[in-house]
């Protein structure tokens, strides 16, 4: 995401990819003013009937909308985002939709500036630059899963499985290796070659899908990594162990995880974390918190009471030097983290 323009109240942006879609969608809120061009059809152009225009005339304009809801789903390519027009060359009062996609160019503001935790991943995402997407495949001899690892979330994206299959022939060797070459051609029209593969897996099986990826010609990044474990353990093993940090060690959904897992061991062994709003606001006000992760939902609930305590957790944190991860649930310690109440604090004492 590119700052364009800063505006009295908030930005001018530009659209690089499509994790920038997530970022939007937690700043898009109720009461937020969103403009775009977009098009709306001009009633005055069509004909007439039952008070209907028919055939009117689609025409582009630039349209502010003053947000009421927004919709987006992650790893989709665009964010609905709905509203009351407020300026525009027809329509003003009537609703409309804005769908954003990788690319646009929006203004967006809020009356008084944005939030604490609005500003705060704004920032972050000015400063992170174009990032690339990896492609990350979890090989074993009768399994291959592939995943989508993104700044916000790793996403399922193909399963292949010979369970059941290659094993009432005895030429299990060729019956495996047509089947690797089956999924490793369906796997370079998933991943383009700009995308970085991180393939990983028990065993020797990797190499030989790996192999057979490079006779087919493909001209992917790749990183062969080892892991203990297979299936869907292995690709969270990756992001955990920093086995591919090389390709994905400045992701922010690797920040997020990994915060997330010393949170938990730290849990598991009673050392220096708190969970819970109260325990949390009140190790923000001693000025004990290292580290903050939270759900970025968390924050921008419509619970008003529930956001004014959180943000004065964020701002106890920052005054204190603390760092404030806001994470996505989109991922398996994202799941973990709501268990938690959303939040987990890394503090440098324990409380009393």
């Amino acid at each position: 995401m590119r700052k364009i323009k800063t505006l009295d109240d908030g930005f001018r942006i530009k659209i690089d990819d499509d994790d920038d879609l997530w970022t939007l969608s937690q700043i898009c809120t109720e009461g937020s003013l969103v403009g775009m061009l977009s098009h709306r059809r001009d009633s005055t152009t069509g004909t007439q009937e039952n008070s209907r225009a028919k055939g009117a005339e689609r025409k582009p304009m630039w349209i502010v909308l003053e947000v009421q809801s927004s919709s987006f789903h992650s790893f989709t390519e665009n964010l609905r985002v709905h509203g009351i027009i407020t300026e525009a060359k027809i329509d003003i009062g009537n609703h409309h939709t804005h769908i954003i996609v990788s690319g646009n160019e929006i203004e967006i503001s809020r009356e008084g500036g944005f939030s604490e935790a609005d500003d705060s991943l704004l920032a972050k995402s000015f400063s992170s630059g174009k990032r690339v997407n990896s492609g990350l495949v979890v090989v074993e001899n009768d399994e291959i899963l592939l995943f989508e690892v993104t700044q916000y979330g790793m996403r399922d994206v193909s399963q292949f499985s010979l369970r059941g299959g290659g094993k009432r022939y005895s030429d299990t060797t060729g019956i495996r290796d047509g089947f690797f070459t089956k999924v490793a051609k369906e796997t370079s029209l998933v991943f383009k070659e700009h995308v970085p593969l991180i393939i990983c897996g028990p065993g020797m099986a990797r190499d030989i899908f790996e192999k057979i990826l490079m006779n087919l010609g493909v001209k992917n990044e790749i990183l062969n990594s080892p892991t203990s474990i297979g299936g869907r353990s292995a690709a969270n093993q990756i992001l955990t162990d920093g086995l591919a940090d090389s390709i994905i060690g400045k992701n922010a959904l690797i920040i997020q995880i990994r915060t997330i897992e010393e949170g938990l061991r730290r849990v598991a062994t009673n050392g220096n974390v708190c969970y819970g709003q109260e325990q949390i606001l009140e190790a923000a006000k001693q000025g004990a918190i290292e580290k903050l992760v939270i759900l970025a939902s968390i924050l921008r609930s419509k619970d008003n009471k529930n956001n004014s305590i959180w943000l004065s957790v964020i701002k106890n944190v920052k005054i204190s030097k603390g760092e404030v991860i806001q994470s996505s649930s989109d991922h398996d310690f994202g799941e973990q983290l709501s268990s938690f109440g959303g939040a987990l604090a890394l503090l440098r004492w324990k409380l009393d």
